[in-house]
């Protein structure tokens, strides 16, 4: 069995290709990125490919001999348009007759009213008409998205937000788990929603003061009050717009979600939320 790791040198593909050599010899998996030098780098015991979701060809010849496929999403924004890069992988995936692809989605992709939602809801579309046995891995909110929340916490005793609802944190390195226990399941589900438990920015902060052991101001401001703290720590406006676009999920609900499938997957409970904070803080 081959297995293979798009967009591999990225912080997901990273711990992705390390859960999975933990489950199969090395030799059996292909790490696939843009920057040869970088990968080689990163992954010194590996088989390193070229593959640049830009381009069909590159991608297309980076999946030959492969039965199995981490699909990693890209990034919105590049050059190309994600749902042009997102359709040269389905295209690679279905030219070189992949046995099972898992793609990183976004929670309930299919009914979610968030714009960032959408080009997932293409993508899984995309994959379903190729007739390819896949999983669709919905995952929820990284605890690392949280990182400038958790730096004003510790660094003023105080951080503010502005959406007023709940999603379910989890550690980036429990998403990449599953993703590679999932990917050498003999029996893989279609659709895991993977989420920890969901909570509100209130409670992010009360295991923030926790992981720290001092207690921290968490304030609720408006939108534009939110940005506006951002700009007083030296952000530029459109900067500032942009961080905050990153709540609009949250606030919309679209990552209130209850599912117990990561720690199904995982196999044992998700890492207590202090404890993951302090991973990430200290």
């Amino acid at each position: 069995m081959k297995y293979a790791v798009t967009a591999a040198t990225g912080n997901f593909g990273q711990l992705a290709v390390k859960y999975l050599s933990q489950l199969t010899s090395s030799k059996d998996i292909v790490v696939i990125a843009r920057n040869r030098e970088k990968a080689e780098k990163l992954f010194p015991n590996f088989e390193v490919r070229i593959g640049d979701y830009d381009k069909q060809t590159s991608i297309t010849e980076a999946l030959q001999g492969i039965d199995r496929v981490l699909f990693i999403s890209s990034q919105p924004g590049g050059k190309v348009d994600r749902k042009v890069q997102h359709q040269n992988v389905v295209n690679a995936i279905q030219a070189n007759h992949v046995s099972f692809v898992a793609y990183t989605s976004f929670a309930h992709a299919q009914s979610s009213p968030t714009p960032l939602a959408q080009d997932h809801k293409l993508t899984e579309d995309m994959i379903i008409k190729t007739n390819i046995a896949h999983s669709f891995l919905r995952n929820n909110w990284y605890l690392e998205n949280e990182a400038g929340f958790f730096a004003s916490a510790k660094e003023a005793q105080k951080a503010v937000y502005w959406a007023d609802n709940c999603a379910g944190w989890a550690l980036e390195s429990e998403y990449a788990q599953a993703a590679a226990n999932v990917l050498t399941s003999s029996e893989p589900r279609e659709v895991y929603e993977f989420t920890g438990k969901p909570i509100t920015y209130q409670e992010l902060g009360q295991a923030t003061s926790e992981a720290l052991g001092k207690k921290c101001s968490i304030l609720q401001v408006s939108r534009e009050d939110y940005i506006a703290d951002l700009e007083n720590k030296g952000l530029d406006h459109s900067t500032a717009t942009l961080y905050a676009s990153f709540q609009e999920p949250i606030a919309s609900g679209s990552l209130n979600e209850t599912s117990s499938d990561l720690p199904l997957v995982l196999g044992h409970p998700l890492t207590d939320l202090s404890a993951a904070i302090k991973k990430i803080v200290l």
